[in-house]
């Protein structure tokens, strides 16, 4: 148990876990979080759907509950079980793991994500948890859930659940990765017809009215506490520029909503023991660095001269990322200065176009893979100088963190986590680690990358500003232990609960 501590076990919840399905970020931070928290001697264990894409030969699971029924809420048209199993795979250095297996809502999916049916899939993962839970010796002090699709767990343990002599004691809380998806559709646009008050009873899994039920509020509302991935972020969401509709909701409830902001694996992400580059360097070898650009262009096809500068973006291809301030600015950068543009990442068609249509204009200045890579991004983040990453809004972020880690100097708008963990460099004092505009404006963004090209010239300087990156820590122990303080704060409120009668 960890020193000074009341919460001895964990359970982390997601649709995501690294290395076994990965699509997100959120895939990180729940399978670092888990291992933080063990390290910190807490029995942290993880639960996720058993995709049909994880490999059996690889991760060679045991099964711990076979034919378990899980409710499905109907009682007279529809089946009022599914059946599933539960089985455990214990990675070495990574939490252990249980998947929920059934044939029809997981292992014969391609995707984790994006079929008409996640409503049942996710209520499924929601109530199998806990179905399981019922059953097995070992009961969490607190269950960890995390975005939309996990967040009718809370809903279901302070209403299905909530005389279980079991399942009663324990503390929910709810963490908000991405408050912009909140189920399958648009919750800005739903009618008054459809509306969900969030405290109305959870549908049965195969009612229509399921689709239209916001899991995403429900967590928020049913959650003994509530977190985000940043301090920024948790106060951005309370207005109705970032609250995605549920700002009066976060607001009413801000007594219970916190803001931590994520972590990176150290010993993962360590230049110096990284077998993904070309050459390992620290901070007091930030020569070697150079080598690992040289196979960066190398391998993008580039003119190989370590000393242009190469600028990068990885990352899902989306809007919320500024893409359309990264392209509008590219152009004449790449026509004008004597620079280099790496992406990987895959995401919308149209900006796969665009990345296309960069590359035959400028083939010898810009590399694209516009598809998800996991070891490409270790050559960028060591070989390119700086990253560009101008959200429209960032909860968190973790790619900064990655960068930095590795000498790759972030390019920021400050918001949400991007705020929180990039400071503006400043030459007369030496202090900063990256470069920081504020509004989401192109000019004020080119205004940065300008800025940045024109530090890099001066080799001293650009140099101290590398090692400002590479020593900022944001390690996932410091993280893990706010995230104990949390969970003990959770456990406080759980035991004197909010009156939810005037919550709307």
């Amino acid at each position: 148990m960890a020193k000074n501590n009341s919460i001895s076990k964990v359970l982390i919840v997601g649709a995501e876990v690294s290395p076994y399905a990965s699509v997100g970020g959120q895939a990180r931070v729940l399978a670092y979080l888990s291992k933080a928290l063990r390290e910190l001697g807490v029995d942290a264990r993880v639960f996720m759907p058993k995709f049909g894409f994880i490999d059996k030969k690889e991760y060679k699971m045991e099964m711990v509950q076979k034919n378990l029924a899980v409710p499905t809420g109907h009682v007279k048209k529809g089946p009022k079980e599914l059946m599933c199993n539960v089985k455990e795979y214990k990675l070495k250095n990574h939490a252990p793991t249980y998947f929920l297996e059934n044939m029809e809502y997981y292992e014969k999916r391609d995707n984790v994500y994006g079929y008409s049916d996640d409503p049942v899939r996710w209520a499924l993962l929601s109530r199998g948890v806990l179905e399981f839970l019922r059953k097995s010796d070992w009961v969490p002090d607190v269950i960890h859930t995390n975005d939309w699709h996990t967040g009718l767990i809370p809903n279901f343990l302070k209403t299905v659940y909530e005389e279980d002599e079991k399942l009663s004691k324990i503390t929910s809380v709810f963490t908000i990765h991405n408050l912009s998806f909140q189920g399958n559709f648009d919750p800005k646009n739903v009618s008054e017809m459809d509306y969900d008050d969030g405290k109305s009873v959870v549908s049965a899994f195969f009612n229509k009215r399921l689709k239209m039920q916001n899991f995403m509020k429900r967590g928020i509302i049913y959650a003994d506490a509530v977190s985000t991935v940043s301090e920024t972020y948790s106060r951005e969401m309370l207005t109705p520029e970032y609250g995605e509709g549920l700002d009066n909701l976060l607001m009413e409830l801000r007594s219970k909503l916190f803001g931590i902001v994520n972590g990176i694996d150290y010993a993962e992400f360590n230049p110096q023991t990284d077998k993904f580059l070309a050459k390992n360097y620290n901070t007091g070898s930030l020569r070697n660095r150079a080598q690992n650009k040289i196979a960066l262009q190398k391998e993008f096809g580039l003119l190989e001269d370590s000393d242009i500068p190469v600028l990068a973006y990885e990352g899902r291809l989306d809007s919320q990322k500024g893409l359309d301030l990264i392209f509008a600015i590219l152009w004449p950068l790449l026509r004008d200065f004597d620079v280099q543009f790496v992406q990987v990442g895959g995401g919308s068609g149209h900006y796969v176009e665009i990345l296309k249509k960069l590359k035959l204009a400028f083939p010898k200045k810009v590399g694209i893979h516009p598809m998800p890579n996991f070891t490409l991004p270790r050559l960028i983040f060591s070989g390119a100088d700086m990253m560009l990453m101008p959200s429209k809004f960032e909860p968190c972020g973790i790619v900064q963190l990655e960068a930095m880690r590795y000498g790759c100097i972030p390019i920021v708008r400050a918001t949400g986590g991007l705020g929180d963990t990039v400071i503006n460099f400043d030459p007369d004092t030496n202090n900063g680690n990256g470069f920081v505009f504020k509004n989401y404006d192109k000019w004020q963004f080119f205004a940065q990358v300008v800025r940045a090209l024109e530090t890099y010239r001066h080799k001293n300087v650009w140099k101290r500003l590398q090692m400002n990156a590479m020593k900022s820590d944001f390690s996932w122990e410091n993280s893990a232990v706010k995230y104990l303080k949390f969970y003990e704060k959770a456990t406080y409120f759980h035991n004197r609960p909010v009156v939810m009668d005037n919550i709307v």
